[in-house]
């Protein structure tokens, strides 16, 4: 018979017992549902420690000559804090460069999980990519854009349509409604050339946290296309991830292109769009415009649209080029800032006044962090840094950096390659 899930001790004391008058050990311990050595371990115990040599053992060892110092330690700690997404094999791997030797990999790790600087990996059901907002409303027509891909349909012949869609967000004028053959970063681009070429600058885009217009693993959730409008001076909104009420409005005009373009055919599809786009702004009235058509509210904006700077003005600030692995120079050394921004070069600013060892890191009116002289490494902002200065909620992570007080960042007028 199996140990009994209640009274083990009782009985492994009544098989040791048991163990020592039978003439048949094999016999008792099949009985006991036990191998013959386990039955074994148990008799001798019994024989060589009494009653309490029955108790279970501690499986860990009296010493360890590989037991970390405490120098060590406090080492393995500091470079879990300046690579917090690193996990213990990649903070082994630079220590080992450092210092010559290491530990296992899973004392480093055992390290980690004592300080509380490991996370158990978990199922996330939307990504938070660095969301930008200072929960503002547009007041005036062009003060915000939103923008978001509807969510896709087959049509007639089976065909997949996603189309782009842009909308002022005060007079709900829809700016484009467009079938892209792609959502690669260079259609949507050139998609908003047209659309800044027409209607000029807003003040801001509302996006959702996904691609092309937000990226999940880079700081603050630059993405290439919204790199690329903040280079423009477009301040950046994002809503939380998994609540489209964010973007409430943008949705509910989503749900009249359900039901009244889904079934449109695909070689009138554009034509179809266009159509419909029109009647939306010029004959369709709102309720919330006091039943005027978005038409006869929008206009359009007073910043003029004059291409893509070739640099961006920091003013007295040094400047870096951030290279195509998404890498500046600071001393020889590569310090890895964004591939998001490849091209741009970012301005660094004495983090504490002049004589400050670290560098406040800015990408045209964002701050994206802070560059740490000493390690070479680049702490990005946290959410909820910044933003005070100009009213903005703690979500918000724009500011407007130094000698640059109206946020204008280009210097040329010229159309760059970037």
């Amino acid at each position: 018979m199996p140990w009994k899930t209640t009274n083990v001790m009782d009985q492994k004391i009544e098989f040791a017992l048991k163990a020592l008058r039978t003439s048949n050990f094999r016999e008792l311990c099949s009985e006991y549902g036990i191998s013959a050595k386990t039955g074994y371990k148990w008799r001798n115990r019994l024989l060589e420690r009494g009653i309490e040599g029955m108790e279970e053992q501690s499986r860990r060892p009296h010493h360890s000559p590989e037991q970390l110092s405490e120098a060590v330690t406090c080492e393995i700690v500091r470079l879990k804090q300046r690579h917090p997404k690193w996990g213990p094999r990649k903070i082994r791997e630079i220590y080992l460069r450092v210092h010559g030797r290491a530990a296992s990999e899973s004392s480093f790790k055992r390290v980690l999980e004592a300080a509380g600087l490991t996370q158990k990996r978990r199922v996330r059901r939307a990504k938070k990519g660095g969301r930008l907002s200072s929960g503002r409303k547009a007041k005036a027509p062009n003060e915000v854009w939103t923008v978001d891909f509807k969510g896709w349909w087959h049509d007639p012949e089976g065909r997949r349509c996603e189309p782009l869609t842009v909308r002022d967000e005060h007079s709900r004028y829809i700016l484009e409604l467009r079938a892209l053959a792609n959502a690669r970063t260079e259609t949507v681009r050139t998609c908003f050339e047209r659309l800044f070429e027409k209607h000029g600058l807003p003040g801001a885009i509302r996006s959702d946290n996904g691609s092309p217009f937000a990226s999940s693993s880079a700081v603050l959730g630059l993405s290439r296309l919204s790199a690329w409008w903040a280079a423009l001076g477009i301040d950046l909104e994002r809503g939380r991830p998994g609540c489209p009420q964010d973007n409430g409005a943008h949705e509910r005009m989503h749900l009249d292109i359900t039901r009244e373009l889904e079934g449109s055919a695909p070689g009138e599809r554009q034509s179809a769009f266009e159509v419909w786009r029109e009647s939306f702004n010029r004959e369709r009235p709102h309720e919330a415009l006091e039943m005027r058509t978005p038409a006869e509210v929008y206009e359009p904006s007073e910043r003029k649209y004059e291409g893509t700077p070739d640099e961006l003005d920091y003013g007295a600030m040094e400047t870096r080029r951030v290279h195509v692995t998404g890498r500046i120079t600071w001393k020889s050394c590569p310090v890895r800032i964004s591939s998001a921004l490849h091209g741009w070069s970012v301005g660094l600013e004495p983090a504490d006044g002049k004589n400050s060892e670290n560098f406040n890191v800015w990408f045209a009116s964002l701050l994206l962090g802070e560059l740490e002289t000493s390690s070479a490494s680049f702490l990005p902002a946290q959410r909820g840094q910044g933003g005070a200065a100009t009213g903005d909620s703690a979500d918000s992570a724009t500011l407007r950096p130094p000698n640059r007080p109206d946020g204008a960042c280009g210097a040329g007028n010229q159309t760059s390659n970037l």
